[in-house]
């Protein structure tokens, strides 16, 4: 369906469609197409370029049991809270505390030469970026003030659909640089559970956008997440790529 016609949607969209036009919102600013993403596959970016990486990634993903925490409580059908339950338990771990997601990254980082005291007190010092904070808020925006349907669209399928197609070259790449399995888990587990969360994000968002009205508004949260997260990137390449080529 071509822009101008889902701007003036007056009729609902059967799922079909309306999930081709949520996948298809991401695309124009899909991550893997940000000059970040493409020298990152390619095995352009440094062990300290992406220690800078991480610290950034770290500062927007460590609330994120906190966010979906907010947005389980929101859900008002039990299924849909069992699936987010699956995916908050994920980034937890109880059971493995040493597996969850942020102190994963952080191990990363530590790989990268990235002290766990840096990547702790990047805010205190002054590291992140406004793009990365922005990034963070938003998140919290979609978690918990915004329309179900708007949440799981910006969140699950704009957001956690992007990364089984990001990381696989990215670890081919890091592989290549001499980072092992064990230093890559954080991208791993991404890859290996991120699909599912993506498909079960199209499920919850045609459940909760049941009106023309809030359809439109799911699709502008896709296009509005990957455009903030295209926005961190930006940020990014700016701080460790422009820079230094400069």
């Amino acid at each position: 369906m071509l822009a101008e016609e889902l701007e003036t949607m007056s009729v609902m969209l059967n799922q079909k469609d309306f999930f081709a036009a949520l996948e298809a919102a991401r695309q124009p600013k899909h991550g893997g197409g940000h000059p970040f993403s493409r020298a990152w596959a390619a095995g352009e970016l440094s062990r300290a370029q992406l220690g800078e990486w991480a610290i950034q990634h770290f500062y927007y993903i460590d609330p994120i049991p906190q966010q979906f925490a907010a947005l389980y409580a929101r859900l008002p059908d039990l299924d849909a809270r069992q699936h987010l339950l699956e995916n908050l338990l994920g980034e937890e771990m109880p059971a493995c505390p040493e597996k969850r997601h942020p102190d994963l990254l952080r191990k990363f980082a530590r790989a990268c030469g990235v002290s766990d005291e840096r990547m702790l007190r990047a805010e205190q010092n002054g590291e992140v970026l406004p793009t990365t904070r922005a990034m963070r808020s938003w998140i919290w925006e979609l978690s918990t003030i915004r329309p179900l349907g708007e949440s799981c669209a910006g969140i699950m399928v704009a957001l956690e659909g992007q990364l089984p197609t990001l990381y696989p070259k990215y670890v081919a790449a890091m592989q290549k640089m001499g980072f092992s399995d064990d230093d890559l888990e954080f991208f791993i587990v991404h890859i290996e559970g991120d699909t599912e969360h993506a498909h079960v994000g199209l499920e919850l968002t045609d459940r909760y956008a049941t009106s023309p009205a809030l359809q439109e508004r799911a699709i502008a949260a896709v296009r509005a997440s990957a455009e903030m997260r295209f926005s961190m990137l930006d940020g990014i390449h700016a701080q460790l790529v422009t820079r230094k080529a400069a």
